[in-house]
């Protein structure tokens, strides 16, 4: 059985096969170049917001650092107070 221009039906069939399977992959690379580019916004955002974690954390250890060192030197000096008390007892 030839159609008009000398092409069977399986031959029509088989290209018009063709041509939705060429869409369809070509449908399928552009949704996985949309979700791949929605996923990596999505783990710049994460990227951002841990940096930003960090940094805040960062600042919260130095003023801790600082904390402990005023500590540090406020306890230092009421040592030396007491010894200078307890030798004018002495």
């Amino acid at each position: 059985m030839t159609g008009e221009s000398g092409d069977s039906a399986l031959d029509l069939a088989a290209r018009r096969l063709e041509r939705a399977i060429s869409m369809l992959e070509s449908r399928m690379a552009d949704k996985m170049a949309q979700a791949s580019a929605a996923a990596g916004g999505l783990f710049d955002q994460d990227r951002a917001n841990l940096a930003t974690e960090l940094d805040a954390a960062r600042s919260r250890e130095r003023a801790l650092e600082d904390a402990g060192a005023q500590a540090s030197a406020a306890l230092g000096r009421a040592i030396d107070e007491i010894r200078a008390a307890l030798g004018r007892e002495g």
